[in-house]
């Protein structure tokens, strides 16, 4: 598996891990997978609190070589709230240190310089390896690296997708200037891809993807590592998704591929899910202290 480099870094992460966004918590078939892709060189497993499948995930790393990563809520982005969350999580995963915390989503209501502060008191304690943010736009990523003393933030995690490129606006470009590592989440769209309103764009992709004896999807996911500064996460639940997602990676769209594929994308614009309510999700937190206690 082809691996970049996480932020400003030497460590060196593979171009496609492993999301776990809407995996169950008592799924053996996901436990499965998650192991299978680690011994596939997609050692990258990402979780959150708020997923509500940490302990799964932790019965699946347990005895293997992984960066894992996982994020704190923002009803929890108080000080002391912040660090009890960590060692929750900690004991979920049943590590002594997660490689990626994560900012899960902005949460305007608390200043940013408190929560900063305490994922730098848990990087000093050895808690934490790096620190991360997610869904964050450049203005809120530079307020957040701005708060953060003696650390830098590594890395956004970000809907991308060859369907949602809301990203591309000023993200991109900047996380590539200021070497911040993108990690695009729902990289299929959601599944939304497999639509019959896609039909004419999966039959591009695998027309091309024939020439590379890849599969739609396996194009579609090398497409969104094309810059050099992002990997993909896709959620993987079985050991045949996992092999098709591992494939995306190891090769590379041709530069005449790449514009055909612009060129038809042109006429596509869709946004995410997320988007239409990204001032409410942002104006606090209480929204995800109730996803919690949904998802449990």
């Amino acid at each position: 598996m082809d691996k970049i480099k996480l932020g400003r870094t030497d460590e060196k992460i593979p171009k496609i891990g492993i999301g776990t966004w809407k995996m169950p918590a008592d799924s053996k078939e996901a436990e499965v997978a998650i192991k299978f892709a680690i011994h596939h060189g997609m050692d990258f497993v990402d979780t959150a609190e708020i997923y509500a499948n940490e302990t799964m995930v932790g019965r699946a790393i347990r005895g293997e070589k992984t960066f894992i990563a996982t994020k704190v809520p923002p009803h929890k982005f108080r000080y002391e709230d912040v660090l009890k969350a960590c060692d929750a999580s900690l004991k979920k995963l049943g590590v002594k240190q997660i490689d990626l915390y994560q900012l899960h989503w902005p949460n305007h209501s608390i200043p940013i310089s408190e929560t900063m502060k305490a994922m730098e008191e848990l990087k000093k304690a050895g808690k934490i390896r790096y620190i991360g943010v997610s869904n964050f736009d450049v203005a809120e990523l530079e307020n957040a690296q701005a708060a953060l003393k003696n650390d830098e933030i590594v890395s956004n995690q970000i809907e991308y997708s060859i369907l949602v490129r809301e990203v591309e606006k000023d993200m991109l470009g900047y996380a590539r200037e200021n070497k911040i590592t993108i990690i695009a989440y729902s990289p299929l769209a959601r599944a939304s891809l497999f639509s019959p309103k896609y039909k004419e764009l999966m039959a591009l992709l695998s027309r091309i993807g024939h020439q590379h004896g890849k599969s739609a999807v396996q194009v579609a996911l090398n497409w969104v590592l094309r810059d050099g500064n992002t990997i993909a996460i896709p959620k993987a639940t079985s050991i045949a998704h996992v092999e098709e997602n591992c494939g995306a990676a190891g090769w590379s769209l041709s530069a005449v591929e790449l514009a055909e594929v612009n060129d038809f994308l042109l006429g596509i614009r869709k946004r995410p899910i997320s988007s239409i309510f990204t001032k409410m999700l942002k104006h606090n937190g209480l929204w995800s202290k109730v996803a919690s206690k949904i998802s449990k």
